[in-house]
């Protein structure tokens, strides 16, 4: 049912997202504002196919900036330029309520200054933090004079941000938490996570330059590890787009792994698996609140390597260790990253060790710690859209 309270007066909500996983967000928080305004809200923008499935015409296709490493990045950088000023007079010429950017900070960021800049009464909210607390702090103070709300994914952002005196900061919640239900094992899968064949899941990561950077190793590292454990069923889930070369990526390996395709099969994966080799990044999180043992790593180029040394300020790099509070996934990162460290870890977690009972653990403490009650993530930050922007209006009056 429409929010009576709210529905009084039609919106319009400008949203920009320009990745998938932006896209996904975006699109549930579409569906969410429905379920309070009903007719009364529409929607302009940037975004991909879930939104548009919501009924959002994107300025243009996302795809445009899919753009990978520095060089690439580089040689695109007008047209990157000319998408952030459209935008931007797109938001003017739209006049909303509301301007929502999702993710992407690189874009987004650049958009919303422009557009506070121009427009200084138009409240601004950002979905998604940039990572402050990991590299350049500085930003969350900056983001003061353009962002008058940040919602957070991750349950210790909004203290990042009272401690670096950023804008308001609530954690709304990861839309992970809406997967649970389908990442957890039920009984029988349960007792194939114990079974004499056990799985591994191999998951190097989603963009090109990942795959390139991690199978190499990870193919040395399942070899060293079948010596002792021959009998493990290793599984790749991976997307469409990707298969190709994955497959091409895979054939030099001694004994090749399953390639799984899609989200439904990789979520049945998840709920088999009795460990991970994973890629750092979200991953480590998803397979934490699905009770699967991991070893994390990641290996990327030089140069990347040497400004990340020099700017990241964390503990760990795992987004699954930094939730938790306690760096129980061991990581072993670029010249680490080697099947001589990997290997003797993996086994670890693939028997009953003191390593994988401590991840267990940690892990069964997650749903506490990323509770949001009985409201999804996509409702929170709905409430909080609709409170901005009835707080923009009352300082209007």
């Amino acid at each position: 049912m429409p929010d009576k309270a709210s529905a009084d007066h039609s919106r319009k909500i400008f949203l920009i997202a320009t990745e998938e996983s932006g896209d996904r967000l975006g699109s549930s928080l579409m569906k969410a504002l429905r379920r309070r305004l009903g007719d009364t809200v529409r929607f302009e923008g940037v975004g991909g196919q879930s939104m548009a499935r919501e009924g959002l015409v994107s300025l243009f296709p996302i795809e445009d900036l899919s753009i990978m490493g520095f060089a690439a990045v580089v040689k695109q950088l007008p047209m990157i330029l000319r998408r952030i000023r459209e935008t931007a007079d797109a938001v003017i010429a739209a006049a909303p309520d509301m301007l929502v950017i999702i993710d992407s900070p690189d874009f987004t960021h650049r958009v919303a200054r422009r557009v506070r800049a121009r427009r200084r009464g138009l409240p601004i909210v950002d979905y998604v933090s940039p990572s402050v607390w990991a590299w350049r702090p500085g930003r969350a103070r900056a983001m003061r004079s353009y962002v008058d709300h940040v919602l957070a994914l991750l349950p210790f952002e909004p203290e990042a941000y009272r401690r670096l005196e950023g804008p308001p900061c609530t954690y709304v919640g990861h839309p992970l938490l809406e997967q649970v239900g389908v990442l957890r094992p039920d009984a029988e899968e349960r007792r194939r996570r114990d079974a004499v064949a056990p799985t591994l899941l191999v998951l190097p990561g989603s963009r090109r330059s990942e795959i390139r950077h991690h199978l190499s190793v990870f193919g040395e590292t399942i070899e060293v590890l079948r010596q002792s454990a021959p009998e493990i069923d290793v599984i790749l889930p991976t997307m469409p787009h990707l298969v190709d070369e994955i497959t091409i990526a895979v054939a030099n390996w001694p004994r090749r792994p399953r390639i799984l395709v899609g989200d439904d099969d990789k979520r049945a994966a998840f709920r088999a698996a009795r460990a991970a080799l994973a890629k750092s990044g979200t991953v480590t999180l998803e397979l934490a609140l699905a009770g699967v043992p991991m070893v994390a790593a990641y290996k990327g180029g030089r140069v990347e390597a040497w400004i990340a040394q020099r700017v990241v300020r964390v503990s760990s790099v795992i987004l699954a260790n930094l939730v938790i509070g306690e760096n129980v996934i061991p990581e072993f990162l670029q010249e680490n990253c080697t099947a001589r460290n990997l290997a003797p870890a993996l086994r670890e977690v693939l028997t009953d060790s003191p390593m994988r009972q401590l991840q267990l653990e940690a892990f069964a403490k997650l749903d506490t710690i990323m509770s949001t009650g009985q409201r999804s993530p996509s409702e929170r930050a709905a409430d909080i859209v609709l409170e901005v922007i009835r707080e923009s209006r009352g300082r209007k009056r």
